[in-house]
């Protein structure tokens, strides 16, 4: 058995009659969680798309 000098014990295992300490608040979710959704993605590389077919067409053909 180890010795533990007084100063060092070690903690006393948790008391099954305290309740336990409540679950930790999720974390918000920012903008990059939002920007990563699959249906978004497909929004803005249609819209991506046609922003470059339009500057195409403005500087090559008119």
């Amino acid at each position: 058995m180890p010795y533990f000098p007084p100063h060092s014990a070690p903690p006393a295992p948790p008391n099954p009659s305290e309740p336990a300490a409540p679950p930790p608040d999720p974390e918000p979710r920012g903008c990059l969680f939002a920007l990563s959704q699959p249906p978004l993605m497909l929004f803005l590389a249609v819209i991506g798309a046609l922003l470059l077919i339009t500057a195409v067409h403005d500087l090559f053909v008119l």
